[in-house]
């Protein structure tokens, strides 16, 4: 039973899942991978997050990224988004009508 409910919430959940990820495959033989983003160099063998949330991995074959964050899909049009990169959050609000006056003329 429990398998079964297990497989009804991944049925549910993975669809709603948007994991931008990429992979860039070396061409020759590397020592270090550059963070496409950020243009820092990286080893062989390791992993780190840049400044966009995407969080790397530098292989003997490959570089791999894949957001950390996530992105929001399904929103209302009213609504708007704001990224936070320094906590890899977001926030999505509606917008609201700005009040202002007017003065002179």
């Amino acid at each position: 039973m429990r398998s079964v409910v297990l497989g009804l919430f991944l049925c549910t959940v993975l669809p709603l899942v948007n994991a931008q990820c990429f992979k860039m495959e070396h061409t020759t033989p590397v020592q270090f991978c550059q963070d496409e983003t950020d243009k820092t160099w990286h080893p062989i063998g390791s992993t780190w997050r840049n400044s966009k949330c995407m969080g790397c991995d530098c292989s003997a074959k490959f570089m791999s990224c894949c957001n950390q964050m996530g992105m929001p899909t399904g929103y209302a049009d009213k609504c708007t988004v704001e990224y936070d990169y320094t906590t890899c959050t977001f926030e999505v609000f509606e917008k609201v009508p700005c009040a202002h006056g007017t003065f002179g003329k």
